[in-house]
Order: structure tokens, then C-alpha cells, then sequence
């Protein structure tokens, strides 16, 4: 039996395979299990390999390897052809689908320990979950956050690769949670790991739906499919889930229009559950009303007004009084990386964000403008990031200029491409009026402090893309470098 733990945890194989519909079964089944494992250089002796056939690597390639490091059993979609006699293999019609079951029932099932809140959309992702994680902290639980920019188990940080890790990675996590204590979770939720399965077995208490846009078309070809990635996360959310969707966004209730779970609707614009108006903005922060209660927070623009109706609507649906979240809301501050506003000794202001696609930058853009009213220039210093969708970065370089008095195009993680080819590629959105305002500058740092050189006091620099990053990966290789040290050493030298 299970003993609900994540720690080294034994398992009989016709157990942990309940949840799955296996085609075949050839071997024993009453083997001991002692871990389960996606990648042939983590198995050990005991485990359980699952061949899954990823994007990069067909999983069924290393079965050998994994045997060879102590797999007494293997999950797969196709038998070798020479299987080991000493070895079951677990055959099923999709490895995507069964590892996500298999990954929880081995963990102890930790969704239904805990309550898991999954947020998705475009933009804001990380911000409403890592706002939600310290809005339960503040009201006194103890707290999990699987995000992109950390993994928190209540106070602890868990260093984190993806937006939302593998099966195995992910309920393991989920399970340390579970055992240590955790009354919630809330979770970013990619596009990636829904299409992969990679959540398939979560029980989730709810799911947030923020907005879409043009994304990751690089992997999901057409925004159609895209949208229907995200859409399945609601449809196959349980009956005794809430889904909460953005009202204001055009494909907010396509959204939730299968889902079996409760439907509740935020918006700035319209009649809804959690109703939102922005009373007023400046550089230090927001008055808000909140279904007719006003609250002050340090964040800006109407994106964020989203953001933090989003976390409020959540909150409430969990089942907490409004007062004493709008309370707790008002004391959170910014996630590292987002918004984040940086003041000049000579009077400026520069601005840091993780802005990498049109909407975004239009969001974040169109908040400076807000508070600016006219009185300063917008500088703006924007990359695009390479093997990533070509097709946004036209558009990227396009609603930067529209709203920039300068723009600067320059490095952002490359990856294997050139950087120049990239730039030149986001030039090409660019009228012949919207070029003479345009540099191009391929080395970062040196186009913020060509940024910093140019502005005057009044003025705001958007240094758009990165974020919380401290890194740029060129050629494979990730180099050491953060927007924030940059811009205060562009300070001191300007």
C-alpha cells in the first residue's frame, strides 16, 4: 500500500495501475514499485520507467537504459520487440494520458490532501498565482505555489525549470506539500502542460482564466489550437470546481462553455460577479473599487487592476469573507519582475517587465501612458526571444513604436538563432516614420544604457521582456544577466 507520502515510497505494480486501462499486461504485477520515472538517467532500481513520446525525445528509445539502471517495470505505448523476461511491461494506448495517474497515485493522490487552484491565460499568470499564494499566507494558512518564477512549499523555495514541471516532478512536489502541511496550492497552468497532459490525475478546486492572445504559436501552430489547449483545462475541470474567466476578455466564456464546474465572471467593464473599477493610477499605485468597497494597492495599470480582481474573485469562491481580502490585498506588493519601477537620481523612471508578447507590451505601455498623461517621453528597449514564434515579433516591435517615443530593439535570449537576424525580423514591422525613431542596439546592455544616456527627468524607460530573468541564453549556454543590475548601472554611469 501507498503510505501517502512523497518520500521513498513503495508500491505494489496492480495497485498503481488501477487508474490506467492497460491494453496489455505482460510479466507479474504483484512487483514491488519504489519510484516511477520519465527519463532513464533518474531510474533506479525498483522503479516504474514510463516511456512518453515528448516533443524533443520518444521516451521508448531509452527503455534499454532504463532497464539497465534497475527498472523492473516499464509503461508503454509499443512493445519492444525483444522484451526481458525479468521485466513487466505495462502496454497502454497513451503514455501522456496514464502518467499523470500513475505520478499521482504513486504520490498519494496530494490533490485530495489539499485544495489546487490552476491559473491560465496569456499574461498575468504568474502574478495571480504568486498574489494568491501571499494573500493565504497573510490570512494565515500554510501555502504551495508552483510558478515560473519559484516553487514555494509555505515559506521554502523550490528552484524551478519550466512553467509547470512533468508529471513525476509535479505530483512529488505536490506531495510535499500535502505532507507538509499545505491547505492550498495555486498553480501556473501552460498551455504546453495541458496539450502534454502533464496535470492529467489533478483534482483541482478551481481554475482562472486570465485572457489570450497570440502565443506559443511556435508549438501550437494556429491560435485555434492554442485556445482549444486552454479551453480543455475548464472542460475537464469537476463539478465541484469553481471557474473563474475575465468577462472582458472575447474568449473568457468560450472558455467555460463545456465546463461542468461552478462559473463565476470578473470584469472591469461589465455587469458581473466580481465587479472592478479603477478610481484612480499613478506611478505608486491604484485606488480600486471592488464590488463597491475601495481599497488602495502599490500596483499599476488596468492589467493589474485584472490581476488582483482575478486573486479576489479566487479568494472569495474559497470561501473567505470580502473584507478580510480586500484587507490582505492591500497589503501585497508586485511579483519580482513584473511592473517593477525603478527612479533615477536625475528624475527619470525605468520600469521592468516581462512583457514578451504584443498584448503584453500594449498592457504595460498603455499603464505608463496613464500616469504620464502627456507630461514625459516613453523610451522603450524590447527583444524577442529566439526558437520562439516568429510570427509575433513584428508585431512586438509594431505596438512598441506606437507608443514609444523611442524604441531600442535589441537581445533577448537568442537561444541557437542570430540576434540580428531576429531584430531585423522585428524591424520588418516597422513604417518608414516608425524607424527613424527606432535604434538597433544587439547588445543588451549596452542598449539600456544607451536608454538611460537619452532620458531626461519626467521621462519613463520600459525594459520589456525578461522580467525577473537573470540570464541570457545564447548558443545553449546560460550567461549571467539581470535588467534591474543593468539599469543601476546605467544609472550610476549616466
Amino acid at each position: 500500500m501507498c503510505n501517502q507520502s512523497n518520500k521513498a515510497t513503495n508500491m505494489i505494480l496492480s495497485e498503481l495501475i488501477q487508474r490506467v486501462q492497460p491494453l496489455q499486461i505482460t510479466g507479474r504485477t504483484d512487483r514491488v514499485i519504489t519510484g516511477v520515472s520519465l527519463d532513464s538517467r533518474l531510474t533506479a532500481p525498483g522503479h516504474l520507467f514510463m516511456a512518453l513520446r515528448g516533443t524533443q525525445a520518444d521516451g521508448h528509445a531509452y527503455i534499454t537504459a532504463a532497464i539497465a539502471a534497475g527498472a523492473v517495470a516499464v509503461l508503454c505505448e509499443t512493445l519492444p520487440e525483444q522484451p526481458q523476461a525479468d521485466v513487466t511491461y505495462v502496454q497502454v494506448a497513451s503514455s501522456e494520458e496514464a502518467v499523470g495517474k500513475l505520478a499521482t497515485t504513486f504520490y498519494g493522490d496530494p490533490t485530495s490532501k489539499l485544495d489546487l487552484v490552476g491559473v491560465t491565460g496569456t499574461n498575468g499568470k504568474t502574478t495571480v498565482a504568486t498574489l494568491l499564494y501571499h494573500l493565504f499566507r497573510r490570512l494565515g494558512y500554510r501555502v504551495g505555489l508552483i510558478s515560473t518564477v519559484c516553487n514555494y512549499i509555505d515559506d521554502r523555495p523550490v528552484p524551478t525549470e519550466h512553467t509547470t514541471p512533468d508529471a513525476v516532478t509535479l505530483n512529488a512536489l505536490l506531495g510535499q506539500m500535502a505532507d507538509e502541511g499545505c491547505r492550498y496550492a495555486f498553480m501556473e497552468v501552460s498551455s504546453h502542460a495541458i496539450d502534454q497532459r502533464r496535470i492529467s490525475g489533478l483534482k483541482f478546486a478551481g481554475g482562472i482564466f486570465t485572457n489570450l492572445t497570440r502565443d506559443h504559436l511556435d508549438y501550437h501552430k494556429t491560435v485555434d489550437n492554442y485556445l482549444r489547449a486552454k479551453k480543455r483545462f475548464f472542460d475537464e475541470l469537476p463539478r465541484t470546481a469553481f471557474a473563474l474567466t475575465n468577462l472582458d476578455d472575447k474568449n473568457g466564456l468560450v472558455m467555460t462553455q463545456n465546463t461542468r464546474a461552478r462559473i463565476a465572471t470578473y470584469s472591469l467593464r461589465s455587469l458581473s460577479d466580481f465587479k472592478g473599477r479603477v478610481l484612480e493610477s499613478h506611478f505608486e499605485g491604484m485606488l480600486l473599487d471592488f464590488n463597491d468597497q475601495e481599497l488602495a494597492v502599490p500596483f499599476i495599470g488596468r492589467f493589474n487592476a485584472y490581476n488582483l480582481l482575478a486573486v479576489f474573485g479566487a479568494a472569495v469562491l474559497l470561501g473567505k469573507r470580502e473584507e478580510e481580502v480586500l484587507v490582505a490585498l492591500s497589503t501585497l506588493h508586485p511579483v519580482a519582475g513584473r511592473f517593477e519601477a525603478l527612479r533615477s537620481p536625475k528624475g527619470y523612471t525605468a520600469i521592468v517587465d516581462y512583457a514578451h508578447t504584443p498584448d503584453a507590451l500594449e498592457n504595460v505601455l498603455s499603464a505608463i501612458h496613464g500616469v504620464l498623461e502627456g507630461r514625459g517621453r516613453v523610451l522603450t528597449v524590447v527583444g524577442a526571444g529566439g526558437n520562439r514564434d516568429k510570427g509575433k515579433r513584428p508585431l512586438m516591435a509594431r505596438e512598441a513604436a506606437r507608443a514609444s517615443d523611442r524604441l531600442i530593439l535589441t537581445s533577448d535570449n537568442p537561444r541557437f538563432e542570430d540576434p540580428q537576424t531576429i531584430i531585423e525580423e522585428m524591424v520588418a514591422g516597422l513604417d518608414a516614420d516608425e524607424r527613424t525613431r527606432t535604434l538597433c542596439i544587439t547588445d543588451r546592455r549596452e542598449a539600456i544604457r544607451a536608454a538611460c544616456m537619452m532620458a531626461g527627468a519626467g521621462d519613463v524607460i520600459l525594459v520589456a521582456g525578461k522580467g525577473h530573468e537573470d540570464y541570457q541564453e545564447v548558443q545553449g549556454v546560460k550567461h549571467h544577466f539581470d535588467d534591474k543590475e543593468e539599469i543601476a548601472r546605467a544609472f550610476a554611469l549616466c
